[in-house]
Formats: C-alpha cells, structure tokens, sequence
C-alpha cells in the first residue's frame, strides 16, 4: 500500500506522507520514503524537495503496534538499521529536502524531519522524541542528530524529560529554521523550495556533499551504537512494560530491568 504521493511543482517535487489517522511512521512507510528517493534522484526535472504530512500532522512517531509483532531485540537493531539507513539517505540526498512540521512530529517523525537539510514548523507544532517515555530509546540516529542541532545539554534535556517543544520554541533551540502561522506553512515552504530549486544543480549537489564533512567518525560510531543499544532496551522487561503501557493507554511501571 502506497502511503507516499508527490507532484512536481515547477523543479520541485512535493512530497505528502498520508496514512492515517497520525501518518505513524511503519517499517513500509520508511522503506517506501527510500524507494521514492531513489525514482527522484536521476530525474533531471527535480531540483528540490519539499516533505509534508497530510491531515493534522507531520508524523506523530513509529507505529508502536508493529513493535509488538518483533520477537528478539537482534531484530529490533536491525530493523533500527534500516530505519539508519533510509534516513542517512534523506540527509545524504544530492538534492535538498525540506520538511514543512505541522501539528506534530514526535520520535521518528522528528528523525525523519532532523535528517531533512532544512525543517520549517507552524508556530503550534509540537516537536520531541518521547521513547523514554515508553522505556525505548530513540533508533533512527535521534540521539546523534539531535545534539548536533541543538548541543547537548538541550538534547539531555528533551530525550530525558520526553517533553516536547513548540514551532517557535524549536527555531530558538535551533531544530528548526523559521517558524509560521499554520495556515501559512505549506505555501511558506513551497517557496522556498521553489527558491531552491532554481539553483544549479551541480552547485547544490557539491554544497551537500560538503555540509557533510562537520559529521565526525563518532557520529557514524554513535549511529551504529544506537541500534544495537536500541535492540538491548527493546528485549529489557522496562521496554515491554512501556510499549503495553502505551497501547493500553495507561502508564508505566518501570523496574529497572
């Protein structure tokens, strides 16, 4: 099932994320973002990218449901990898990508937002990364990305309150570059993607290559040390306890174990 539409808007291509009713992030819905990216990627026509989500948000997270379908944490970390590996090719993409954040983008809505080159929010948004919440860790580079944006005391202080920060707040902490009236967003962004794209694309493709120099071998270390970690927290009794918690919407009683 496709959950991925675009058109292409002059040398842009508009990319809408639609699954309802939260356009929850699945493990088909990740692989099918790397599927599209590939069709776009030799298609001399599109110059840049612009990335939004249908109905009242961005992305509200991983679908938690499927996570109880996973039996080991060895799974789990592989699973964590490929969702890796897709969003190291949004960030790594030799066009860029905007994300326009409406409404909210929470665990791995934000790290897909996070990878994108440029992230635009409305004002009300609400943007974090609340695995601690359910007793998970974030799996998709959210604990690498994150400081990088933002240094990491504010990093610690998201991932280990799970609270989240509003669009306006966001462009302060630095997660995001501007911030604007919901109603206006979508056509704010279109803009600039348009903008974008009336660059050369040898030039664009040449300044992503380059922006990608400020990762440090420890960022690839970090990434590969997040996954299998993320697989650890998953098999722990406190990462069951959370993602039953968070299905029987109640809350949860952690042990330590």
């Amino acid at each position: 099932m496709a959950y991925l539409s675009h058109y292409k808007d002059g040398n842009a291509a508009i990319i809408t994320i639609n699954r309802p009713p939260a356009n929850a992030l699945s493990f088909e819905l990740i692989q099918e973002i790397g599927y599209l990216l590939d069709q776009l990627e030799p298609d001399s026509e599109v110059r840049a990218i612009l990335i939004h989500g249908e109905g009242r948000f961005f992305s509200a997270g991983a679908d938690i449901k499927e996570f109880t379908g996973i039996s080991s944490g060895e799974e789990f970390s592989k699973l964590a990898e490929n969702g890796q590996e897709v969003f190291e090719k949004v960030e790594n993409f030799p066009k860029p990508i905007i994300a326009a954040i409406h409404g909210a983008a929470f665990g791995g809505g934000l790290e897909l937002a996070m990878a994108c080159h440029i992230r635009l929010v409305s004002e009300n948004a609400k943007l974090g990364l609340p695995e601690l919440q359910l007793g998970l860790i974030p799996g998709f580079a959210g604990t690498q990305r994150l400081p990088r944006l933002v240094g990491t005391a504010k990093a610690a202080e998201m991932l280990f309150t799970s609270d989240s920060l509003l669009g306006s707040e966001a462009v302060k902490w630095g997660l995001a570059n501007h911030a604007f009236p919901e109603e206006l967003l979508l056509e704010k962004a279109k803009e600039m993607v348009r903008k974008i794209a009336e660059k050369s694309p040898i030039s664009l493709r040449a300044t992503i290559e380059l922006l990608q120099f400020s990762k440090t071998p420890q960022y690839y270390e970090g990434v590969r040390h997040e996954a299998k970690k993320f697989g650890v927290v998953f098999d722990s009794a406190d990462g069951k306890e959370g993602i039953h918690a968070f299905l029987e919407k109640r809350n949860p009683s952690f042990t330590g174990k």
